[in-house]
């Protein structure tokens, strides 16, 4: 298996050519687990969160309509220009930077918030920077949609999607955790999990595909990939007209700590 480091493989550019089928296919967080990261927190309106490495916009946009202000932090110029819609503008700051250079003030957000990114992170500095940026009660929340391959179907997608990825690092170490528990930056971590799907056609289903950095744009390759969500697409759509992709959200939840 490739050892390379994902922050290693070009994570502020690799999306770029990404950012339609990103914005029309990935999906959202299930809100039972937006619940959690704000449980015990004051009221929304008096919060102010970082999202890191925001993308293009699906996660602050949900941590927005709950009324906090957030400044989403994404170093991709491609993606950044395709969040900033209109949508929600007025608690929504976008900002050019990394999730280890955010170039936040120090103790300058109550919530950090990490989603579908913490993976491509240099992880040491970013836990600094972290540390760094948060008030002393603050709060450091890490998500993953999680494709659950305990459901038949989305088990044979990520089949298909290991074998035209050729096995890439990004595709088999998404869920990276091993430095959060560990670092003395951040305590009482915890784990929860939530049931999330997501419905999709054929072109969403061969979208939601295209929208990942690590999988054939073109040539034979692309044809053979889609070949296969064509015919996976058949065998399981049936009487409707989706099939379901179907994830294990999993929440990663830690205490600042400042002395």
């Amino acid at each position: 298996m490739d050892k390379t480091p994902l922050h290693a493989l070009n994570p502020l550019g690799r999306f770029s050519d990404r950012v339609e089928d990103y914005v029309k296919y990935r999906p959202n967080y299930p809100e039972p687990a937006i619940d959690l990261i704000l449980e015990g927190l004051t009221s929304p309106s008096q919060l102010v969160a970082a999202d890191i490495g925001a993308g293009t916009g699906i996660s602050t946009r949900q941590l927005a309509e709950r009324g906090l202000k957030v400044i989403a932090i994404e170093p991709n110029t491609a993606m950044r220009n395709a969040a900033t819609d209109g949508t929600l503008k007025n608690n929504i700051e976008w900002k050019d930077g990394t999730a280890e250079e955010t170039n936040l003030l120090d103790a300058s957000v109550d919530l950090v918030t990490c989603f579908q990114a913490f993976h491509w992170f240099n992880l040491e500095p970013t836990l600094m920077e972290f540390r760094r940026i948060l008030k002393d009660s603050g709060r450091l929340a890490v998500v993953w949609n999680n494709r659950n391959r305990n459901d038949r179907f989305t088990a044979e997608y990520s089949k298909i999607i290991r074998k035209s990825s050729k096995n890439h690092p990004a595709e088999s170490r998404m869920k990276k955790l091993e430095p959060l528990p560990a670092t003395p930056y951040f305590v009482n971590f915890k784990e929860y999990t939530f049931a999330h799907k997501q419905d999709l056609d054929l072109d969403g289903l061969i979208g939601r595909a295209m929208s990942s950095s690590y999988l054939p744009r073109e040539g034979k390759e692309r044809e053979e990939l889609v070949s296969d969500l064509q015919d996976l697409f058949q065998n399981f759509s049936q009487q409707q007209d989706y099939v379901s992709l179907v994830y294990s959200t999993s929440v990663h939840i830690a205490e600042v700590v400042k002395n």
